[in-house]
């Protein structure tokens, strides 16, 4: 593993992952029941990574503990996001969720990992949270932003942090980053559905009919997004990938604007530019 930086290729695939992930986020939000959306996200994406899980084979005894922590957390991190959604626009939901997670990661990672991450790294994360930060806050929304929104919003920055932290560590534990990924996704398939069939009854099956395509869609974009990252985590400092992986902010934005029809106002496009040149930092260093 890289001990302070990342090599142009991982960086490379980080942000492919980033942009995969901004696309299953949006197939969450463009439809009314994100909850049902992202149980169906989950549910195929399980169901890709199955063959993976019997080519690789379960990991080894040692991730087991990982791959529980991570499955709960990401349970918490579905309910929280699908709840911020329902409260407020996705340009306003996504930058807070996802720009705070890297900031809470990389503190965790020096502090309680301590893992050495270049000086010019750290101001790059610095300036891509301060671009995202702007970006949330930005007026201009289809409605203001809610204490509830911004509630739920900041609870799924701190599932992120929590959820990959632990799968960072799973992973490098496994000592094979595909094998642990595989059973991660495999086992996470289930608990979120069995959530909505507990909280919204087996009426809710008729609607999942409906969205059944965004979320095939999904489940593969969540699919590479989140394996690309696990593997990235065992070649290069967590806090590293936690903050290139965030920004697909960008992305977001890009499909908020285009797809959503959430207006771009000016400090978002300044936000924009800050984040490039934290991206650009975090690179050089």
């Amino acid at each position: 593993m890289n001990a302070t930086g990342m090599s142009l290729p991982v960086f490379a695939a980080v942000l492919a992952a980033a942009c995969m992930h901004a696309g299953w986020n949006a197939a969450a939000k463009l439809r009314l029941e994100p909850i049902l959306t992202m149980a169906l996200i989950s549910a195929s994406a399980g169901l890709f990574a199955l063959p993976a899980l019997i080519w690789f084979d379960v990991p080894v005894a040692a991730s087991w503990p990982w791959l529980a922590g991570s499955i709960v957390l990401h349970l918490g991190y579905y309910v929280a996001l699908a709840e911020a959604y329902r409260h407020a626009d996705m340009g306003q939901v996504y930058p807070i969720a996802r720009g705070g997670a890297p900031l809470l990661t990389g503190l965790a990672s020096l502090l309680v990992l301590h893992e050495a991450v270049a000086p010019l790294a750290v101001l790059g994360i610095a300036i891509l949270c301060a671009g995202v930060t702007l970006m949330a806050f930005a007026k201009g929304g289809k409605k203001p932003l809610s204490r509830a929104g911004l509630g739920f919003s900041a609870l799924t920055a701190l599932l992120i942090c929590g959820y990959t932290l632990v799968d960072g560590l799973g992973a490098r534990a496994a000592g094979d980053p595909h094998a642990y990924a595989a059973a991660l996704f495999v086992v996470d398939a289930v608990p979120l559905p069995l959530f909505v069939l507990w909280t919204r009854g087996t009426g809710v099956l008729r609607l999942a009919r409906g969205l059944a395509l965004p979320g095939l869609g999904g489940g593969l974009l969540a699919l590479g997004s989140y394996w690309i990252a696990i593997w990235a985590m065992t070649v290069a400092p967590i806090a590293l990938v936690a903050a290139t992986r965030e920004t697909s902010v960008l992305f977001a934005t890009l499909i908020a604007v285009v797809f959503l029809k959430e207006p771009l106002v000016a400090t978002r496009a300044v936000a924009a530019l800050i984040i490039v040149a934290g991206i650009t930092t975090l690179r050089l260093g």
